[in-house]
C-alpha cells in the first residue's frame, strides 16, 4: 500500500539522512521526498511517499519518532487528506496537435509555459492519478520529451495539524 508520511523535522545537518536511512535499512524504497521550511525556520516539513505494508510503515513511524531531530510524524494516508503534485511536461507537437492538447490543458486546469511546437511546456498541479492520465492522453498527440514531478504533497483534512510539540 502507498503511504504518504509527513514529518516535522529540526533543521539540523544529517537529520534528513537519518530519516532516509530508517527506510533503506528496512528495505523500503522512498518514491518521492519533499522538504521545505515551515512557518518556523528552525523546523522543516518533510513529505515522503513509500509503498509497504501497514505494519512495516508503522514500525518505521515509531522509530522515526525516537530520532532526536524528529518533532512529529503522521501517516496521512490513514485519514482524509488533500494531495497534490506538481508536474512540468515538455512535448514536441505536430502542427495539428495544438488544439487537442490545449483542450487537455484547459480541462486539467494546467498552464502552458511555452507554446512552441518543438518545446511545448505545460505545468500541472493535481493528484498523481490525474497527472498520469494527462500524460497518457497528451502523449497520443505528441512526443513526450521530458517529465519533472515534485512528488506528492499532502495535508490532512482535520482541524488538527502537525505542530511543533517540543
Amino acid at each position: 500500500m502507498r503511504h504518504i508520511i509527513s514529518i516535522l523535522l529540526q533543521n539540523e545537518a544529517g537529520a534528513l539522512t537519518r530519516v532516509a536511512g530508517l527506510f533503506s535499512t528496512r528495505g523500503y524504497n522512498i518514491e518521492s521526498l519533499s522538504v521545505a521550511p515551515t512557518q518556523d525556520p528552525a523546523i522543516s516539513r518533510l513529505t515522503l511517499v513509500s509503498a509497504g505494508n501497514d505494519t512495516g510503515i508503522d514500525q518505521i513511524a515509531h522509530q522515526l519518532q525516537k530520532l532526536v531531530d524528529v518533532v512529529q510524524v503522521e501517516d496521512l494516508t490513514r485519514d482524509a487528506h488533500f494531495e497534490r503534485e506538481m508536474a512540468m511536461l515538455k512535448f514536441r507537437l505536430p502542427t495539428g496537435a495544438i488544439d487537442p492538447v490545449m483542450r487537455l490543458v484547459s480541462d486539467a486546469d494546467g498552464k502552458v509555459l511555452s507554446g512552441e511546437l518543438d518545446c511545448f511546456v505545460i505545468a500541472l498541479t493535481h493528484n498523481e492519478g490525474e497527472i498520469n492520465r494527462f500524460i497518457d492522453e497528451a502523449s497520443r498527440h505528441g512526443e513526450l520529451l521530458e517529465v519533472v514531478r515534485s512528488g506528492a504533497l499532502a495535508i490532512g483534512r482535520s482541524k488538527r495539524g502537525l505542530k511543533d510539540t517540543r
